[in-house]
């Protein structure tokens, strides 16, 4: 709206009553974006977290639309449920929860599980660590949950509590060590499943020791919320997802459109742009059709001296392969160990310089149409935007 445009972002957050935690912390890492956004809560009453009806009641819609009708009194640009609870209660439970949130008042809104997912689905986890202050048979709960979604968990010991309030008095120390635990067994990132615990000042530092991205619930929350507002947020300090994150949802939404339009089994980003931590030996984002197997994290070759990434460099210009029997032949591995038997791919440049480029995959030979080089230089130049230098 007009009247938006010269001031700073409002985030709406329902918050747990006994929540201690996540009002400072929000502050904290809003601090990193000075004038971006400002941050106003409304509480509901939540205690206790266990798997009874006395603490599922506490999660009924109607407080929290009663908040949420409050937080629309200050003209919020977005509303978030800042609290878990859908990881044991179900997902649907919190997809129904942000539809009824903006039918009530209008507003876009999410909740942190919810941002927590987005957060997988943007770096492309699929093996997630969990650090929990929850009982056992929460955590458990949450692990059949995140099952449900197509994430297998790696579960560190939780921590045994049931009292929301006492989650924000566990040691930040103690927290770091848990995520630490959960950083094993393959997991591809590690999340904090819970607003009222100390992990979010942890993550860059984790993150540096472990290798891993770690999904801090409270950044997660704030992270979603001003990228479902249009910020598309990005600075540094408190971890990848509030530096790259937003960059990565969106190329995996342009990946996922390219791959609809043209029916391919698989499209890929590859680009250099180590100031997110990105390079081209590693896929940036990646679309899969059902069954197709994921090439996200073969660092196996060198891509800048394959032959037709050499043309690339070379052409600057779509190649458009209906199967491999010409050169520029593709590598080995891409045909032998992934299935693929045509592609096209198309130069992503950056002030002159291959910067990086697009790949669509087909597991069978196929006349590439004028619509699904159309596609492909589409999506090229929305992926090129956001490389440009401000």
């Amino acid at each position: 709206m007009n009247e938006n445009r010269h001031r700073p972002l409002r985030v709406g957050m329902l918050t747990p009553s006994s929540n201690t935690c996540l009002e400072p912390v929000t502050y904290g890492l809003l601090q990193g974006a000075p004038g971006l956004a400002t941050a106003h809560f409304a509480r509901v009453p939540v205690t206790r977290i266990a798997l009874d009806t006395g603490s599922d009641a506490q999660f009924a819609p109607e407080p929290m639309l009663a908040a949420a009708r409050q937080l629309a009194d200050a003209k919020v640009d977005v509303l978030v449920w800042n609290g878990t609870s859908g990881s044991w209660l179900g997902i649907e439970r919190d997809r129904a929860l942000a539809d009824a949130l903006t039918a009530e008042t209008g507003i876009p809104a999410t909740t942190s599980t919810l941002a927590l997912l987005d957060a997988c689905a943007a770096y492309g986890v699929s093996r997630l660590g969990l650090a929990l202050p929850y009982t056992r048979d929460v955590a458990d709960a949450i692990v059949s949950t995140y099952a449900k979604e197509g994430l297998e968990c790696v579960l560190a010991e939780p921590f045994g509590e049931h009292d929301n309030e006492a989650f924000a008095r566990i040691p930040p120390a103690d927290v770091a060590r848990q995520i630490e635990r959960a950083a094993t067994d393959g997991a591809q990132a590690v999340a904090v499943v819970c607003t009222n615990v100390y992990g979010a000042f942890e993550a860059d530092r984790l993150e540096h020791a472990l290798d891993l991205p770690v999904f801090d619930s409270v950044s997660a929350t704030l992270w979603r919320a001003l990228d479902l507002a249009g910020a598309r947020p990005s600075w540094t300090g408190h971890g990848q997802l509030l530096r790259d994150g937003s960059l990565r949802a969106g190329i995996q939404c342009v990946l996922g459109t390219l791959l609809a339009a043209t029916g391919a089994d698989r499209t890929t980003f590859r680009v250099d742009l180590p100031e997110h931590g990105l390079h081209v030996d590693l896929t940036a984002g990646e679309a899969l059709g059902p069954g197709v197997r994921s090439i996200r994290r073969d660092a196996s070759l060198d891509q800048r001296r394959l032959n037709t990434v050499e043309w690339l460099e070379a052409e600057r210009r779509t190649l458009v392969q209906p199967h491999f029997r010409e050169a520029p032949h593709p590598p080995e591995a891409l045909k032998d160990v992934y299935g693929v038997r045509a592609q096209m791919l198309s130069p992503v440049e950056t002030g002159g310089a291959l910067t990086g480029w697009i790949s669509v995959h087909s597991t069978r030979e196929r006349a590439w149409t004028d619509a699904d080089r159309q596609a492909i230089e589409a999506a090229t130049a929305q992926l090129t935007a956001p490389m440009a230098p401000n």
